[in-house]
C-alpha cells in the first residue's frame, strides 16, 4: 500500500476485515470466527481487528448488517420500480431464486438470524433494518388499497425469509412455484388483477 495515506490504508484494512468477516460467518458459523482466523483471511495482523473495531463481535455485526442493508435496499428498489406491489414482491421473490440456501449469502443471513437470538444489540439493529423494510412494503400495499397492508407485509417477509431457508432442504422449491400464492396475498382486487 505504498503511496497511500494512513486514512486510505485504514479504509482498505477495514474493507478487507469486513469482507473476510462476511465470508467466514457463512463458512464457519458466527461463533467459530476468531480474531486470528479473521485477520489471517483478511491478510492483516490480528491487532488491527481491535484497532479498527471495538470488538470482534462488533466487526461481525457490522459486516452482516451492511450485507443485509444492501440486500434490503435492493429489494426496496425492486418494489419501487414495479408497476404494483404484487409485481414488486414477485420481482423480489424471483431475485431470491438465485440463492439455494447453501450459498455464502444465504449462510451469512441464516447465521446472522441465529446470532441475533443470542445477542440483544444485534437483534435490535437487525430489527430496525427489518422494520424499515416492512414499512416500505406496508406503505406500498397501503397505497394500492390493500385491506390489511401491515399483515400482508409481515406475511410476505415471512415467506421470503422462509423461501431462502427452505431452499437448502428442498431444491425443487422455486419462485415460480410460490409466486402465484404471494400474488394472492398482495393483490388488491377481487378477480386477481393488480393496480
Amino acid at each position: 500500500m505504498p503511496g497511500q495515506t494512513n486514512a486510505e490504508r485504514g479504509r482498505v484494512v477495514r474493507a478487507r476485515l469486513l469482507a473476510a468477516a462476511r465470508e467466514l460467518i457463512g463458512e464457519l458459523g458466527w461463533s467459530a470466527v476468531s480474531t486470528r482466523v479473521l485477520a489471517e483471511r483478511a491478510g492483516v495482523r490480528p491487532g488491527l481487528v481491535h484497532y479498527h473495531f471495538e470488538s470482534l463481535q462488533a466487526l461481525l455485526c457490522h459486516a452482516a448488517l451492511e450485507e443485509m442493508r444492501q440486500m434490503l435496499d435492493g429489494a426496496t428498489a425492486l418494489l419501487a420500480q414495479a408497476e404494483s406491489p404484487a409485481d414488486g414482491i414477485e420481482a423480489m421473490l424471483f431475485d431470491l431464486d438465485q440463492y439455494d440456501g447453501s450459498d455464502p449469502a444465504s449462510l451469512l443471513f441464516i447465521e446472522t438470524y441465529l446470532a441475533a437470538t443470542r445477542d440483544r444489540e444485534l437483534r435490535r439493529r437487525m430489527g430496525a433494518l427489518l422494520d424499515g423494510y416492512r414499512g416500505a412494503l406496508t406503505e406500498a400495499l397501503t397505497r394500492s388499497g390493500h385491506a390489511d397492508a401491515e399483515g400482508a407485509a409481515s406475511a410476505v417477509m415471512s415467506v421470503l425469509d422462509g423461501f431462502v431457508l427452505h431452499k437448502g432442504f428442498d431444491p425443487g422449491l422455486s419462485a415460480a412455484r410460490i409466486a402465484p400464492l404471494l400474488r394472492r396475498i398482495t393483490t388488491t382486487e377481487e378477480k386477481g388483477e393488480h393496480r
